[in-house]
């Protein structure tokens, strides 16, 4: 009897879940606009209070599975660690804001206006600085990683997005002329990792201090994951609820910002992928290093687009289209992973 899959049903069939949400939420955008103009209302300094709730719900069981006291293999096989660190701090975020302007100011030129191909290379530039935190235990159990040193290498990515998200956003949001007001990015950080990060640090150490197996702190997770869910699916819901009248007029958009995006996932995962098959690192540290670089943090770049640029905004439509392409691009990446694992079990000797 075979295993059921770490991704569950929900997880499984996400990108099937959210397509569906945005045609509900385009539906009730069309239908109940001014439903959509009361909650879009509720709101203090750039943050609305309901999207607020929603992303806390997304990523407080996230959080729970970072543990901080991993970080003492930190030393252990630096190979993986440094190709993950390489990857998603000095070249993704910056592949990210290239790919972006290449498409939107170049390529895309005739058929978006400028103003919205800004906003579209903001929230793109966002997914780009928000590596990938909950997710990345699923891809690395599919490709039988090594568990432990993924734990390693996501502590280490969300101690790191606390200090650096908000300068390099700022820096290529700034390369693009987009004006950066530092209040709201930094209050997007303190929202979004900091206090959500404390939160689960605090959780997983209550849940874990008589508990050396770890059962509680599962239980507690999977208790919280259908909640998780909810919020992503609901956010979705009103994201697309409040771009109704904008998709509806510019139907191909979605397509038009899902083509940089697919590009750039397949490009940053050849880059780790090579580089760690070149640089003979074993399979069950290659696979979960590249995996991190490919996947993003959508929750951090959603809440952040919206708090930057407001719910109607392009930068808000264009990280939801990265929770579209996600799934079924790190599916498809999953599987090449495993079909390849035999070369670098006949050449890996050192990690």
């Amino acid at each position: 009897m075979s295993e059921p899959s770490p991704l569950g049903v929900f997880g499984r069939y996400l990108s099937l879940w959210v397509g569906l949400c945005i045609l509900t939420g385009i539906g009730l955008g069309t239908a109940l606009p001014s439903l959509f103009q009361f909650i879009a209302d509720l709101e203090y300094a750039n943050v609305n209070f309901v999207v607020a709730v929603l992303i806390w719900v997304m990523i407080y069981p996230m959080m729970t599975q970072v543990d901080f006291s991993s970080l003492k293999d930190l030393g252990r096989k630096p190979r993986g660690l440094c190709i993950t660190l390489v990857v998603n701090w000095l070249v993704k975020p910056f592949s990210m804001a290239a790919m972006g302007i290449v498409f939107f100011e170049y390529v895309f030129a005739g058929w978006v206006e400028p103003e919205l191909a800004k906003e579209y290379i903001a929230g793109m530039i966002l997914l780009g600085v928000a590596p990938c935190t909950a997710m990345v235990f699923v891809w690395s159990q599919l490709t039988r990683g090594d568990a432990g040193y993924t734990l390693v290498q996501v502590s280490i990515n969300d101690l790191i997005m606390v200090f650096a998200f908000a300068p390099i956003a700022a820096l290529l949001l700034g390369i693009t002329e987009i004006v950066v007001p530092w209040e709201t990015l930094l209050l997007s950080v303190v929202l979004y990792v900091v206090i959500p990060l404390v939160a689960g640090y605090i959780t997983r150490n209550l849940l874990v201090k008589n508990d050396h197996n770890g059962e509680t702190l599962k239980r507690f997770a999977n208790h919280l994951e259908p909640y998780s869910i909810i919020g992503l699916l609901a956010t979705v819901i009103l994201l697309f609820g409040f771009q109704a009248k904008t998709i509806l007029d510019q139907p191909l958009v979605i397509g038009l910002i899902a083509v940089p995006l697919l590009i750039q996932s397949y490009g940053i995962f050849v880059i780790a992928y090579g580089w760690s098959y070149l640089w003979k690192v074993s399979h069950n540290i290659a696979a979960p290093a590249a995996l991190i670089g490919t996947s993003n943090f959508f929750e951090l770049a959603v809440a952040v687009a919206i708090s930057l640029f407001g719910l109607h905004s392009g930068a808000a439509l264009a990280t939801v289209v990265g929770v579209l392409v996600e799934v079924p691009v790190m599916l498809s990446l999953v599987a090449f992973a495993n079909r390849t694992k035999r070369h670098f079990i006949q050449t890996a000797y050192q990690s």
